[in-house]
């Protein structure tokens, strides 16, 4: 005789030699009768292919784990490296402002809200990077009427509004540094890495301030790399990151960074195309490898290397 053992669509038969059953006895199930040896040893087969048949309590508890473990490693880079954006606003001070207007109080004056970005500490004497078109309208103000506010975070997490100052600009490249006062303040700057060896693929993680949401998280991959894009002055910006993380507006000046937290890029534009209905963004970011390059010129002699010869 076989019994027969089943589980959703799967069966197996089990040959039972030396049993016979009585007429009373069902042919699916196992003979309770049966010497005790026999049954274990047909319950031990059964069990080790139901086994094979249903995931395995561990593996599914290790995948949960993996996922909470990857989820926690997300938290703890943005919790790291948060400290280190900072949001830009551009002001213009205004006399007769329109009810249209954002309006907010600098130093008894009024002033309009021109435009937000967002940018990173380079260093603890207080420089911050980010692109020139977000503080273009201050590099190029004739009249005294542009002023520039920095919000950021000390290293234990106290929000500080500073003046910008600009140091340097370098609209080629469109990127920017500013000074702000930190006298008596602990910052924490980025950790600077490497675009050189990044693959299509890799991970990457956009911070910064769009649409004025502080403080704001994007992931994605590295989608392409050494783009070509327009820079403001009407240029090429050559060897750009292409990244499918949302770099919306308020993100530009902000950092692209690496599974490590590393500052591989400034985020710096996305190209929208419309079409049936539909928009579809394509964001970019300047290798951190060309920041490195012109910062300190910048810092030191407010123009980039090429533009002293």
């Amino acid at each position: 005789m076989e019994v027969v053992a089943a589980c959703g669509q799967h069966s197996i038969s089990i040959p039972v030699a030396s049993y016979k059953p009585s007429s009373s006895s069902s042919s699916s199930s196992l003979p309770c009768h049966l010497p005790a040896t026999r049954r274990i040893l047909i319950f031990t087969a059964v069990a080790s292919y139901l086994q094979q048949l249903t995931p395995i309590p561990s593996a599914i508890a290790q995948q949960f784990d993996e996922t909470q473990q990857e989820e926690d490693r997300v938290v703890r880079l943005f919790e790291e490296t948060s400290p280190s954006v900072v949001f830009i606003k551009d002001l213009e001070i205004i006399n007769n402002p329109k009810t249209s207007d954002e309006v907010v109080m600098v130093d008894n004056d009024k002033a309009k809200v021109e435009g937000t970005g967002s940018g990173f500490i380079w260093d603890k004497f207080g420089h911050i990077v980010t692109n020139y078109h977000v503080v273009e309208k201050l590099a190029t103000d004739q009249l005294g009427k542009q002023i520039c506010k920095v919000f950021l975070v000390d290293k234990y997490g106290n929000s500080l509004s500073r003046d910008g100052k600009i140091v340097g600009v370098d609209p080629p490249s469109d990127l920017a540094v500013l000074k702000v006062d930190i006298e008596g303040i602990d910052v924490k700057p980025v950790d600077i890495g490497s675009a050189r060896k990044l693959n299509v693929g890799q991970s990457c993680y956009a911070i910064g301030n769009p649409y004025g949401y502080e403080n704001t998280l994007t992931t994605g991959v590295v989608s392409g790399l050494g783009r070509e894009i327009p820079s403001p002055n009407g240029g090429a910006i050559r060897g750009a990151i292409q990244t499918d993380a949302a770099i919306n507006s308020g993100n530009s000046g902000g950092p692209l960074l690496d599974s490590h937290g590393h500052v591989i890029g400034v985020n710096t534009a996305t190209f929208t195309r419309k079409g049936s209905g539909m928009s579809s963004g394509v964001n970019f970011a300047i290798p951190i490898d060309t920041v490195v390059k012109t910062v300190p010129c910048l810092i030191v002699y407010g123009t980039a290397y090429r533009d002293r010869f």
